[in-house]
Order: structure tokens, then sequence, then C-alpha cells
């Protein structure tokens, strides 16, 4: 009698048999299925209090080896890699470090990356992303407004940085924000507007406290959707801050100081040593600042790191070399339709040739391969093919019927 007491009730919350969709059988007792549920999300959060973002079991990278990582998935820009190689082996002993008798304390150097679209900069991001024991986001610089108008707050950034921390203050309170399109929030004008600025400097003044330390308090869920939700207050003193952005047209400002500076016969033979198919190379904090970026933002981004233009040969090597390069994705979409696919030597050197032409960086390559893959992606599955080869004469015609001017204006 006893027993069939028992097999008709859950031993946990005590409902019948009949209440429940599923009850599970154990030696001794019973669990039905809503309480299965519970337990394994009492399990799941616990796991994830206790093992994630463990910084101090975590082996602490050196530049050189974080670099090497990058190399794998990044052609190029060794002078970006060198620079955030040493940001991020910075930061993990800021947070590892122990206040010392004399109570020197490391401040947090965070940086801004500037260079023309498609040279790497959130792949740079997101590749770091791979091998960090800290909570990272990447996160969108062009929806952001102050406060009170259509877009999103300044907050969100940090609760973008919460949720990939499972809303664990403390792992987010040591994590890494990527911001992109940072340059889309220069101020529109060279001097201060009467109008409000409200998606230009006005989002510059606000991301001060942020970028610089100071407790905030977050909305889990975002700003203005759940006005009722309960705040989290988030110290962002030790976390660190990388920016990028394209600054289209910051290359004037360059042009512009580097000639100002030109007096004398000396100084015009400087102007002869000047590399003017790279001014990027020659960027200062003034250019940011000519260009809308306000100074004391400015202030607290020290690190100004740039990207070189892609030429010719890191194309070629970007279609073909990383871990995770446009030719290979392209192989194993159609390996899982047991296709072969391969390409010829011409019909690559054509592809990187057109991209070039576009000036669109290396998305140039992958908008370019699309259009010339995307009849055999279309047809192939449907048919049975063992082997498919790309010669330069298909990319060629594909091109042409996909409307090679469109994608030249584009």
């Amino acid at each position: 009698m006893s027993n069939k007491f028992k097999s008709d009730k859950c031993s946990f919350c005590g409902r019948e048999k009949n209440e429940v969709s599923l009850l599970i059988a154990g030696i001794d007792g019973h669990i039905c299925d809503r309480c299965a549920e519970q337990a394994h999300a009492i399990i799941q959060e616990e796991t994830r209090k206790d093992s994630n973002f463990d910084l101090n079991g975590a082996k602490l990278m050196k530049p050189q080896e974080i670099k090497a990582f990058l190399d794998q998935y990044v052609i190029g820009q060794d002078h970006a890699k060198k620079i955030l190689s040493v940001s991020v082996y910075n930061h993990y002993k800021r947070l590892k470090q122990a206040i010392d008798a004399d109570e020197t304390e490391i401040e947090k150097s965070n940086i801004i990356l500037v260079g023309e679209t498609g040279t790497g900069k959130t792949l740079l991001a997101r590749t770091i992303a791979r091998m960090l024991h800290v909570p990272f986001t990447i996160v969108d610089a062009t929806v952001l407004t102050e406060a009170g108008y259509v877009g999103e707050d300044i907050e969100s950034l940090l609760t973008r940085l919460l949720q990939a921390a499972d809303y664990n203050v403390e792992a987010a309170e040591r994590g890494i924000v990527f911001i992109d399109e940072i340059d889309k929030i220069a101020r529109k004008g060279d001097n201060p507007s009467i109008t409000r600025d409200v998606s230009g400097e006005g989002v510059q003044q606000g991301l001060l406290k942020l970028l610089e330390g100071s407790i905030v308090n977050v909305p889990p869920q975002g700003g203005r959707k759940h006005p009722e939700q309960k705040l989290i207050p988030v110290d962002t003193k030790n976390i660190l801050f990388i920016c990028g952005g394209a600054f289209d047209g910051i290359e004037r400002k360059i042009a512009n100081r580097l000639n100002t500076k030109v007096i004398g016969y000396s100084a015009a033979k400087e102007v002869d040593r000047i590399d003017r198919e790279n001014l990027l190379q020659y960027i200062a904090p003034q250019d940011l600042k000519s260009f809308g970026m306000i100074p004391e933002i400015i202030g607290r981004l020290p690190v100004l790191a740039y990207l070189n233009p892609l030429d010719r040969d890191t194309l070629r090597s970007i279609l073909t070399e990383p871990k995770n390069s446009i030719v290979k994705q392209y192989k194993k979409l159609f390996a899982i339709d047991g296709i072969k696919l391969e390409f010829d030597e011409q019909a690559m050197d054509y592809i990187v040739d057109k991209a070039v032409e576009f000036k669109l960086g290396a998305r140039g390559l992958r908008s370019i391969c699309e259009n010339i893959m995307n009849d055999a992606m279309f047809y192939s599955p449907s048919e049975k093919i063992e082997k498919l080869q790309i010669t330069r004469e298909y990319a060629e015609d594909k091109l042409n019927d996909a409307g090679i001017q469109r994608l030249k204006a584009g």
C-alpha cells in the first residue's frame, strides 16, 4: 500500500500522477517532469557560476602567443595585432595583480583602431573572442543615442556584456567590450552645435564615464522595453574597451596636418618620403579631434592603432590561407553535399583583381564569390555531380551575368 502511494506522487513536489505529464520512477521515489526541468536549470546556473571565466585557473598567454593565434585567422596587420596582443596581455595582468606595499595600481589603456572598411577591425575582435577567458562582446555604436531619444542608451553596451557573462557581475566587471563603428558618433560639425546632436557628441559625452571607470546602473534586459526591471550596478574600472572605426575621409585631415608643417627646403624633402598611398600610418590624436571626436574621449582612448589598406598580395592570401578562408568555407559547403569543389589559380587571381578594382577590402571577396557561386549552389544539390571546377571563364561569365556594374557601384 505504501509503495503504491509513493508511485502515484512526485517525491519532490507531491503532485499526483494525473497532475503531471510524466512521472519518472527511481529506486525509492519518483520525480515529475516539472521538478526535473527545475533541477536541470539549477544545475546549469550553479555550473555557470563555478566554471565559466575562471581567470585564476586560465593560462596567461604571452603577447607573442596571442599574436600567433591571431595570425591563424587574420592575414597581415602586424602593427594592429601586436598592439592588441600587448593590450589583452596587460589586461589579464591587471586583473591578476595584487596591490604591492607601494600601492602601485596599473591603469587600463583603452584602444582605438582606425582602418578602411574591410581591413579586418571586426575580424580581429571576433578572433580575440575565440581565445579569451573573460566575457567579451561586440556592440555597434550606430544605434546609440542620448537617453530619452529613439535608439539605445549608452548603458546597453554593458547589458550586452552582462548577457555574455551569464549575468555574473563579477565576471562582467573584468570583461572586454569592442565598440564598432565608433566614427559614426563623431560630432557633426567642427563647433559644438546649438541644436541637440543626440547621436553624435551627446553619445560621446555619455561614453566618458564608461571608458574612464565608474559604477553604472545597468538594466539587465535593455533600457526602455522593461522600465520596471531592477538595475544592476556594474563597475567599469577594470573593463577594457576596444573601439574601431573606418573614419572615412580622415586622410584629408592627416594630409592637411602634414602639409602645414612643411616649411623650407629640408621640410620639402620630408614630404617626398611620405607614403601618400597609406596616410593612415601617420594618424595622430589631433586628426581624430579634427574628424569630430571630442578631446575628452580621445584622452580616454590612449592607444591609437591603424590598419593598413589591403593590397593585392594580402587579398590573395586572405582568399585561401586562414583557417576560415572563403575558399575553404565554400569547399566545406559543397563537401556536405558530397561534391568536391576546386578553384583554378586563374579564377582566384580574377576574383582578387576584381576585389582590388571595387575597393571593398576583404568583404569585396565575399561579395564577388557569392555572385560567382550562386548558380552552382542552386543547381548542384539536385544534380548528381561529384566534382566541380571553377575556372576563370566560368567566374567571368557568372560575374557578368550578376551585373558587374552593380557590384562596382556598391
